[in-house]
């Protein structure tokens, strides 16, 4: 062969059997071959493992997806190149023009402006409810043939706790799938209900680091089979290379997330004693409206804090302002602390009286907790609280 063609054709190496890597190797690679047409067919049908093309499938990211349906205990796991696009990619898989959804005021904005916008277009209709309110829930399903309600717990950023046995039961009660947004809880929690399909944004915890985007859907595997093939039509994975940092960051998740919650309750504790501030939401604090439900159902109380500052928004504007160790930025669960002010985290999709039932107040401040030491970050949150005013 001539050196070009040598080069489209290069030597094989052939790692043995009993040679293995103890990291997966990155699979960046879009195609794959099998030796005949007939193998090729047979592995498209499902008669013989193997790999086609990196947007229905590739090692690292299948890898990826039993360790999260592992981690979460149960069978199977799709993954998508965010978490908006998980749950905009499922909410599509599981319902038809004329289907009906129920979700909750307090959950996260995306899902709430796809649910009552793009997917309303499709002729999906819905209903939006507190999440604290299981009678108007049983009487909503009672009245109207339901496909999906959709919730979250903890809420972010209001940081409310859903009933999680309660809701999947009328779902249930009523032929509806319950679908859980389970990010802040993360992967370990809240699988012993009966949850049909749980929702995680990767961008927070899968990493810690801030570095890579993505999503996931975590179900048993005769549901996961009925929504996978939308996931490959509508052509969002997860890069090879995402997945990869992931299965890496997966092996420190459960130090870090169990290392942030301690924190994120001390510091949740010296807000809760600030003369500035007010209204302290931490699902680990004794104080939190659903304090005893939120230890039954998760061990780790997560790292967000929600919390409001007397004085107002311009108050939690120059607060967040004179942070030295809090970046101020979107998302959470990264290992360097975050900040939220009010300025940012007033949703734009609710109007006045909504804010208020969702639990966001004009001085509503959302913090997440990394890994410093938790003494520091209670020193900077106190010099910043009092940050003089104007004049």
């Amino acid at each position: 062969m001539k050196r070009e063609t040598r080069l489209q054709h290069p030597p094989e190496v052939d790692i043995p059997a009993d040679n293995r890597p103890l990291n997966l190797p990155i699979q960046q690679n879009v195609k794959w071959t099998l030796p005949t047409v007939e193998e090729t067919q047979r592995m498209l049908r499902g008669e013989r493992p193997g790999y086609f093309y990196s947007r229905m499938s590739n090692p690292g990211v299948r890898q990826l997806e039993l360790a999260l349906a592992s981690l979460q205990g149960r069978e199977d796991c799709v993954t998508a190149a965010s978490g908006i696009n998980a749950i905009t990619q499922l909410l599509m898989a599981l319902t038809r023009a004329g289907d009906h959804v129920v979700f909750f005021i307090e959950g996260y904005g995306p899902t709430r402006q796809f649910i009552t916008g793009l997917l309303a277009g499709y002729g999906v209709s819905h209903t939006m409810l507190p999440i604290g309110d299981l009678e108007g829930l049983r009487s909503t399903l009672a009245a109207q043939p339901t496909k999906v309600v959709f919730f979250e717990s903890p809420t972010t950023p209001a940081g409310k706790v859903a009933d999680i046995a309660a809701i999947t039961r009328l779902a249930h009660e009523h032929g509806a799938l319950s679908v859980l947004d389970n990010t802040l809880a993360g992967f370990h929690q809240h699988g012993e209900f009966p949850v049909d399909l749980f929702v995680h944004s990767l961008t927070k915890f899968a990493t810690g680091a801030g570095d890579v985007m993505g999503g996931a859907v975590i179900g048993d595997a005769a549901v996961i089979k009925t929504v996978r093939p939308t996931f490959q039509l509508l052509g969002a994975p997860i890069d090879p290379l995402a997945a990869s940092l992931m299965m890496r960051g997966l092996k420190t998740y459960l130090l870090r997330y169990r290392a942030q919650s301690a924190a994120a309750l001390e510091v949740a504790h010296f807000l809760e004693a600030h003369p500035a501030c007010e209204r302290v939401m931490h699902p680990g604090l004794g104080s939190h409206p659903q304090a005893a439900l939120a230890r039954a159902q998760m061990p780790d109380p997560g790292c967000v804090i929600t919390f409001s500052v007397r004085a107002g928004a311009e108050a939690g504007r120059r607060f967040t302002d004179a942070l030295q160790l809090f970046a101020c930025t979107p998302s959470y669960g990264s290992t360097e602390s975050l900040v939220m002010p009010p300025q940012l985290l007033q949703p734009r999709d609710l109007d006045a009286a909504q804010c208020a039932m969702s639990g966001l107040g004009e001085g509503t401040v959302r913090l997440s907790i990394g890994l410093e030491d938790p003494q520091d970050l209670c020193a900077d949150l106190a010099r910043a609280l009092e940050a003089p005013g104007p004049g």
